[in-house]
């Protein structure tokens, strides 16, 4: 195995995850003791995140595949941070209620602004996109998954229907066995599309929730 030690920084790297928080977890949830096990069903709606800045510790990312509860595939990236602190964090959903005469509405949530970040422990988060600033220090790329440690990563398990190895850890190996992996993560400007994402804890310091009406750039973080 190959490594990397200092800084590496890649503008605009498209596979770092950055936490986010799905609307559930918005309002407070926390899971105790560990990461909630990704072996549900999601729901098949994307959703935005927006954030000036993350902090993150021991960060790994993988792939693997979300398996929605009609059996759609959708394959993802899955970033885990055994910690992060998240500033400006913006989230929006948007859900689509023209059947009942509502046209498309959208759910925006915003926290960690006025100089209190939202934090977060071991976070899981299943991505499609991400555009952002990123500095990585001590970087593996092209890591073995089954070898990943950090609480986060050990509280994974796969989605149903999804195989996986890994030595017990329930971390995918062969074809997804790729994985890479950083002491600590630093992004700016983020922006993000993600399919699900879990915790052991959020602290959602200055959370506010609104409903707008319609999508697009005006209701959406971005």
């Amino acid at each position: 195995m190959s490594q990397a030690y200092g800084k590496t920084r890649w503008k605009r790297f498209a596979l770092v995850m950055v936490p986010s928080v799905a609307a559930t977890a918005m309002v407070g949830v926390s899971i105790a003791n560990s990461a909630l096990a990704a072996s549900f069903s999601i729901s098949g709606q994307p959703f935005k995140v927006k954030a000036s800045h993350i902090e993150g510790k021991n960060f790994a990312q993988f792939g693997t595949v979300d398996v929605e509860a009609g059996g759609t595939l959708h394959p993802v990236a899955v970033s885990a941070f055994d910690s992060a602190d998240i500033t400006n964090m913006c989230q929006s959903v948007v859900t689509d209620l023209t059947k009942f005469g509502l046209g498309k509405i959208t759910l925006q949530l915003k926290a960690g602004g006025n100089g209190t970040p939202v934090h977060a422990d071991n976070l899981l988060i299943d991505m499609e996109s991400l555009k952002a600033d990123a500095t990585f220090e001590q970087i593996d790329i092209g890591r073995d998954a089954s070898t990943l440690n950090g609480t986060a990563t050990q509280g994974w398990t796969p989605h149903p229907g999804v195989s996986a190895a890994g030595g017990g850890k329930g971390l995918p190996t062969g074809a997804t066995g790729f994985s890479q992996a950083a002491k600590t993560a630093t992004l700016e400007n983020v922006e993000q599309s993600a399919r699900a994402t879990s915790a052991g804890k959020f602290v959602l310091n200055g959370l506010s929730l609104s409903l707008k009406n319609g999508d697009g750039p005006d209701n959406e973080c971005y």
